[in-house]
């Protein structure tokens, strides 16, 4: 790894707490929840941290984070977590992960996936949510828990997911997320080019993507990740799973941010799925 690298992507694993703001205008519910228990769960590499919101009702989501495979920061996402817990009774497990530049692919990929399966094995369906490249991790997940027969989603939520981590960035595609920092992510956390084309590292690119869970696939106008989630969305139909989409206009890669208004009836929009398949499998 290249030292400056290790510097930029160091910086963005350690300053994430105080840099990321981006959901405190999204607290539309739980906002009077307790504070979520800490716990760990076992993962191939040890234990993997987590942190816990109870639901008064069935099923578990398990939710990855954001931060461009960087940064190690589970708390960005509180504000989804509670919603979640809040709108739909579920319980939450938002998981906290090791991140770049202090391990790599596929570490992050395993430890999701061994975590959702542990919870699975314990009893009550299970769905699977994340943004950017928690997004990524939770279509990691899925084919993961399909190729290897471990359990069986009932739903993954995609929100402006990174799908091809193999793919040259193009530095001239417009939205917010620098080709600087793609280009940083794929040096620092998917060092290797070979490995950048597995499906669990970009599920783009899987042969087959028959019998993965249903899906919701949340894409925005102005985000260069789209065509990445599109073209997901197109697969997964083609293969007969089912597919919710909702693309925000106008928006870039922060959508939810974008519209309030919008951004409240898109989560109510998840949160409808959500219910509707832990109902149905519990």
């Amino acid at each position: 790894m290249r030292p400056l690298d290790a510097i930029k992507a160091g910086l963005m694993h350690h300053l994430a707490p105080v840099t990321v703001r981006y959901g405190e205008q999204l607290r539309f519910a739980g906002t009077d929840l307790p504070a979520p228990a800490r716990t760990t769960l076992p993962t191939r590499y040890g234990t993997v941290r987590a942190h816990r919101y109870a639901g008064t009702g069935p099923g578990t989501v398990v939710h990855c984070h954001g931060g461009a495979f960087l940064m190690r920061h589970a708390a960005m996402d509180d504000w989804w977590c509670r919603y979640l817990v809040a709108t739909t009774g579920v319980t939450v497990v938002n998981l906290d992960f090791r991140a770049g530049p202090y391990v790599a692919y596929p570490v992050a990929q395993h430890e999701c996936h061994d975590a959702a399966a542990h919870l699975a094995a314990e009893g009550g369906p299970i769905a699977v949510s994340g943004f950017s490249s928690g997004g990524q991790l939770a279509a990691s997940v899925c084919l993961q828990a399909r190729d290897t027969g471990s359990f069986t989603p009932v739903l993954q939520v995609l929100g402006v997911p990174a799908l091809d981590l193999a793919a040259t960035v193009d530095h001239d595609a417009p939205g917010m997320i620098a080709p600087q920092l793609r280009e940083l992510v794929r040096r620092t956390y998917f060092p290797d080019p070979a490995r950048r084309t597995e499906p669990w590292a970009s599920p783009l690119l899987a042969d087959d993507l028959a019998g993965l869970p249903p899906a919701v696939v949340m894409t925005a106008e102005r985000d260069s990740l789209r065509p990445e989630g599109e073209a997901y969305a197109d697969r997964l139909e083609a293969a007969g799973v089912e597919v919710v989409r909702d693309c925000t206009p106008g928006a870039d890669h922060y959508f939810l941010n974008h519209d309030l208004d919008r951004a409240r009836r898109t989560m109510a929009l998840v949160a409808g799925e959500v219910t509707r398949r832990i109902t149905a499998a519990a």
